[in-house]
């Protein structure tokens, strides 16, 4: 059976006679958010320490950390370099010091346990609290929000810090619920861990879950096997310790990196050469490319050249190097063309390379496997294992489902969210995705999410995105109290034109062209669209400031007349 980790039973370690107020039906504050991630923590520190608010956060696990709360699989760690990914905060990074370049699941539970103790966030936040329902109250001007456990808070205003990957995908396979082993979906795996040493083990997909649980569990599995739909073009990540020394001495230039982590792309230390691929010979290319690839991490992607992803014929190039680096790498003839194809499954860097550190020498291993399920589909799971087309029994002892999540949109149609009409977000969005600025929705005043639909999401990391929409939602509120300005609604028009654009630009780009989860194309049924804002993060800040600055363009800021 699918077993399930659902964190409940630890809320009353958190009520204490400061927190339990956080906990009581009827909660009035001005600012709710939901979530305390990145970005609900970010919101929260803003608003409550710095502007005054009264706030207070619902978050359905039991501490802080958002994903890294829930992410406890094998090899679970982020795939952006410290200190981009972190707060630019000095409070925060001052006096933190990491022990790797990319940090793995605990250090960044430690980290949130850090900011805790310098920002005591959870004094305001309700833990196990799941949102299921919210509407704004027209007679009150407040949102009204319900909770799993029938509980109900009203809020002046209502913000969605809930993350681009708040859902879970299951796939519908017959059987999946008649494994006699143990199975388990990566964002719901156990605490206390899996033993997986002698075991057979499979692991279903291959986006950067899937790699990292298939590269840990070859170290101690009798056998891995990976079913993989599509090749992921994976990037080396090349990890390594960090001292403490360096990270001082670098310290020093914390400020302007946060400064310049917002002029780029996609919010890293870096961004693509102001030249194109041919503007180069092909001696120059071939080693340009090498220093990315040598560097590691997403250089070779987001520091290439600047029409990597515009023009195939130049994303031709980069995928020729990246195909001779990675099948160098793999011995057996028959994984090396599933793993890394002669042709392209799709232009590079369309889809989210996952850095990984020695994925391939281990899928290359005699004793584990990778079956192509493009070729030869799954058709049911078994009491003792998975069934191919082919006809055949594979059997196993464990199975990872690495099959991601209702990316981007899933969460927020997943909560129950009313517009003033009572119209559910969930049916306004099922023929596509609608909103102003990706932090806003027409008919749902007051409310505000980020890193969501239509921002800078999948083409950024999650801290400097969390910043440059962060930074917006709290001017854009202390700009309604110093205005004295009650109600604020994204115009009909506004989501229309900001819609256009998100599709226009990435028409523009190869990531128009390709199924995947930044289209929206991973899960069925739903429709094909851009789901993330493609013109980089510079771009999307002078956008939104330039309505900010022009009086709330593409809003209206009066209730319509009650009727009579």
């Amino acid at each position: 059976m699918v077993h399930l980790r659902t964190d409940i039973g630890a809320q009353q370690s958190y009520v204490g006679e400061d927190t339990q107020h956080n906990y009581a039906d009827n909660l009035e504050t001005d600012v709710l958010i939901v979530g305390a991630g990145f970005g609900g923590v970010y919101l929260m520190h803003r608003l409550r320490d710095e502007l005054g608010f009264k706030c207070k956060i619902y978050e359905a696990g039991a501490e802080l950390g958002g994903i890294w709360h829930w992410n406890c699989y094998p090899g679970a760690r982020v795939d952006t370099q410290v200190p981009i990914y972190e707060y630019s905060l000095p409070e925060i990074w001052k006096d933190w010091t990491w022990s790797e370049k990319y940090p793995g699941f605990e250090e960044l539970r430690k980290y949130f346990a850090h900011v805790e103790r310098k920002l005591d966030i959870k004094k305001d936040t309700a833990f196990n609290t799941r949102v299921v329902g919210a509407e704004f109250n027209k007679e009150t001007h407040k949102w009204d929000i319900q909770t799993e456990d029938g509980r109900t808070a009203h809020a002046k205003i209502f913000i969605n810090a809930i993350g681009f990957a708040a859902k879970r995908h299951f796939p519908d396979w017959k059987g999946l619920d008649t494994f006699q082993g143990e199975m388990h979906h990566s964002s719901f795996w156990p605490e206390s861990g899996v033993d997986m040493k002698g075991k057979r083990v499979a692991v279903i997909g291959t986006g950067s879950t899937g790699i990292q649980i298939a590269q840990e569990a070859a170290k101690d599995a009798d056998h891995v096997t990976v079913f993989q739909r599509t090749p992921n073009l994976c990037l080396p990540m090349r990890q390594r310790k960090l001292t403490k020394e360096e990270q001082d001495k670098a310290k020093l230039d914390y400020p302007e990196l946060y400064k310049y982590r917002m002029t780029t792309f996609a919010g890293f230390g870096y961004d693509f050469v102001e030249r194109n691929t041919f503007d180069d010979n092909e001696e120059e290319r071939e080693k340009f490319y090498q220093e990315m690839w040598d560097e590691g991490g997403f250089k070779f992607w987001l520091a290439n050249y600047k029409d990597l992803l515009f023009d195939k014929k130049a994303n031709d190039q980069a995928y020729n190097f990246w195909l001779k680096k990675t099948r160098e790498r793999i011995t057996d003839p028959r994984k090396r063309d599933v793993l890394a194809p002669l042709e392209a499954p799709h232009p590079w860097g369309t889809k989210r390379p996952s850095l990984e550190q020695d994925f391939y020498e281990q899928l290359d291993k005699p004793h584990n496997n990778i079956i192509d399920i493009k070729a030869n589909p799954i058709v049911e799971v078994r009491e003792k294992g998975i069934v191919t087309q082919d006809g055949q029994l594979h059997e196993f002892d464990i199975i990872a489902l690495a099959t991601g999540f209702d990316s981007v949109t899933g969460g927020m149609k997943n909560m129950g969210l009313k517009d003033i009409n009572g119209v559910l977000l969930k049916d306004k969005w099922a023929e596509g995705t609608y909103s102003y600025l990706g932090m806003t929705c027409n008919d749902f005043p007051n409310m505000f999410f980020l890193y969501g639909a239509q921002g800078p999401t999948a083409f950024s990391n999650g801290p400097s995105c969390v910043e440059v929409q962060g930074d917006w939602i709290v001017d854009a509120i202390a700009k309604l109290r110093k205005e004295n300005i009650t109600y604020l609604n994204a115009t009909k028009d506004g989501e229309e034109e900001w819609r256009e654009k998100v599709a226009e630009l990435s028409k523009k780009t190869l990531f128009h062209t390709v199924d995947s989860w930044y289209m929206g194309a991973n899960i069925p049924g739903k429709p094909r669209e851009q789901l993330s804002y493609s013109g980089g993060i510079p771009l999307y800040e002078k956008e939104c400031r330039e309505v900010l600055n022009n009086g709330f363009a593409g809003f209206t800021t009066q209730a319509p007349a009650a009727q009579a």
